[in-house]
């Protein structure tokens, strides 16, 4: 039988912190950023390409994901590459999209 109950204790700092994380994953943009970062690192302007957006705009939303520890970046000349934090964002993800395609 699955897991149906939350294991860690919820004061009012963290359920806070939690609904924050969870306003971040509540924009479009967002996630489809998130998910190309799932596949491969990628520069701001790679990240545009592949969503057809500004680079501005990814830019705006990749700050919004850097404040909520969900990407991180690496430097390489002049060139800035983003991915994933750490595999709990594609676990967020994975869960996510198995609860909204299960029938």
């Amino acid at each position: 039988m699955k897991k149906t109950h939350i294991d860690y204790p919820i004061n009012d700092d963290t359920l806070y912190r939690l609904a924050d994380l969870f306003k971040v994953f509540g924009d479009p943009t967002r996630i489809r950023i998130l998910y190309v970062l799932s596949v491969e690192e990628l520069c701001v302007q790679d990240i545009a390409d592949r969503l057809f957006m500004t680079q501005s705009a990814i830019s705006h939303q990749l700050r919004v994901l850097k404040q909520m520890s969900l990407v991180k970046f690496r430097r390489d000349g002049k060139t800035i590459y983003y991915s994933l934090a750490d595999s709990h964002v594609a676990t967020i993800m994975n869960q996510g999209l198995e609860h909204v395609t299960e029938e």
